[in-house]
């Protein structure tokens, strides 16, 4: 049974892609800052034995560590790294908070590098390979034609970037690496008035990592399938 290990599964899209891998026939590793708090992805053991619950919040590398440790002789096939933030909202030129910024690419920047090293063995020892980061178009230099949002855009061009070194680097050992813009989507993040259910994105989503090739590493792809520009 293919193993796939999903970031932030407790709620919106993690939640989404660990029941369309669940319902596909995939052993779920699924981690969450609280998973006692995690009533929607618990309930899904009762259908699905196949899902393990961890706890792991990303900007915790001691436990993040740990949790290398613990799962060192399981291969993982996919690693997903969908836990992120995107910091304040609203702020002008001129009124941008620091510290806010840090703790963005804590989240989204500095936690994907570290996934990547502690979980390199497990991808090494699987099937598939492949190591994935939820990114979002705002991180696109070229389609950036409304400014703002500096801490998030940066944020999401940054682990971009990130993605694509560890291609150059992880490739060669056969481990795919890949960018992922899930769309505008109706979570805590995107608001209700997004018009891309959650269902409907890692449904999509899915499908760009079940039909990911050697070419494709490195790149930013939505979760239609098409190319995103740097």
């Amino acid at each position: 049974m293919k193993k796939i290990l999903i970031t932030g599964a407790n709620r919106g899209i993690g939640l989404a892609l660990t029941k369309v891998y669940l319902q596909s026939g995939w052993h779920v590793l699924a981690t969450c800052r609280d998973p006692l708090a995690a009533t929607d992805l618990n309930a899904l053991s009762a259908t699905f034995p196949e899902l393990q619950v961890f706890a792991l919040d990303v900007t915790n590398f001691d436990q993040m560590t740990e949790l290398s440790e613990k799962l060192a002789p399981v291969a993982i096939d996919i690693v997903v790294n969908n836990a992120g933030i995107y910091g304040p909202k609203g702020y002008a030129f001129g009124e941008t908070d620091i510290e806010a910024w840090r703790e963005v690419m804590e989240v989204n920047v500095f936690a994907t590098m570290r996934l990547a090293e502690l979980f390199y063995t497990h991808l090494s020892n699987s099937t598939e390979k492949i190591f994935a980061a939820v990114s979002s178009k705002v991180g696109s230099h070229t389609m950036n034609t409304k400014g703002g949002g500096y801490i998030y855009r940066s944020s999401k061009a940054a682990v971009n970037s990130v993605i694509k070194s560890l291609s150059n680097d992880l490739l060669v050992d056969g481990i795919r690496t890949v960018a992922l813009h899930p769309g505008w989507v109706q979570t805590d993040m995107g608001g209700a008035e997004a018009p891309v259910t959650p269902e409907e994105s890692a449904a999509g989503l899915y499908s760009v990592l079940s039909h990911f090739v050697d070419a494709q590493s490195g790149g930013f792809y939505d979760y239609k399938g098409d190319a995103i520009p740097w």
